[in-house]
């Protein structure tokens, strides 16, 4: 077992969360919910599997992770943030388990986990989807996390991060009409944060590579083509250039959603502040 608390963030999460806390018990010391007051089965669920719960009301990913960090009274040495749709498969459990013992007193203060992910039961991988990769294990007082209302990155204050070479699991039961809700969501969030990086100059010196290559295209590249034409670009990147077709129906409804209708949305909802501003 790792010297490892795992903080997992929580709203209506009872199709997941049993999954996920089950794939990260056996290496976590500790592993604590932070429950945005659900009201479905995902509290009963968590207070079967034996681990700690804490309710605070949600404003942001990153505002709710800070909340758990605050209220956990960390005392191991590396600190673990998984999401209820993501889990860790024994390979990479194994994995982070090693690095964590085996880095306690080097200069390795984070793990950069990749993940696939799984959309209506196939595994995509093609469209640039493949792996999926993000901080989210370092050592407690060398990390903190971008106050961001969407896409927020952890970071290290301090220190290297090495990647793994086994994949985790992003797999989330829930139907397309969950996924269209919570994009909904998303696209307004991701809006505010537009306004505040395009007209704001934003430092990501501190970033994971691939975080800031991510940045840099989003808000270097894609926002700089014209909006309304912006998600067709999207779309033969993701399906053409990068062969999402390959992933079959999965992928070309994947594809859609994300280009014609999540980036699009986006888009529609700039263009209607910028012309009520």
């Amino acid at each position: 077992m790792a010297d490892l608390t795992t903080i997992i963030l929580t709203y209506n999460e009872e199709l997941n969360i049993k999954e996920c806390i089950e794939s990260v018990k056996h290496i976590s010391k500790r592993i604590v919910v932070i429950d945005s007051f659900s009201n479905d089965k995902t509290i009963m669920y968590a207070k079967e599997m034996g681990v700690e719960i804490f309710q605070n009301n949600f404003i942001s990913h990153a505002k709710q992770f800070k909340y758990g960090l605050d209220i956990s009274d960390i005392k191991t040495k590396w600190v673990f943030r998984i999401d209820a749709d993501e889990r860790l498969t024994k390979e990479s459990a194994e994995e982070i388990e090693r690095i964590c013992t085996e880095n306690s007193e080097t200069d390795i203060n984070g793990i950069v986990v990749r993940f696939e992910v799984n959309f209506l039961g196939r595994k995509l991988r093609h469209g640039g989807i493949y792996p999926f990769s993000k901080l989210l294990v370092f050592k407690y007082g060398c990390g903190e996390i971008e106050d961001r209302n969407m896409d927020e990155h952890i970071y290290l204050t301090e220190g290297k991060s090495v990647e793994l070479k086994n994949d985790s699991l992003h797999y989330d039961y829930k139907d397309l009409t969950f996924w269209v809700d919570k994009h909904n969501k998303y696209s307004s969030k991701e809006v505010l944060d537009y306004f505040q990086i395009v007209h704001i100059n934003k430092n990501n010196k501190k970033l994971n590579n691939s975080a800031k290559i991510k940045r840099f295209i989003k808000y270097k590249i894609y926002y700089r083509f014209p909006m309304g034409t912006r998600s067709f670009f999207y779309f033969f990147y993701r399906y053409i250039l990068r062969f999402g077709f390959l992933d079959g129906k999965e992928g070309l409804i994947f594809a859609v959603l994300q280009a014609f209708w999540y980036r699009f949305l986006v888009d529609a909802k700039i263009y209607e502040r910028q012309k009520y501003m």
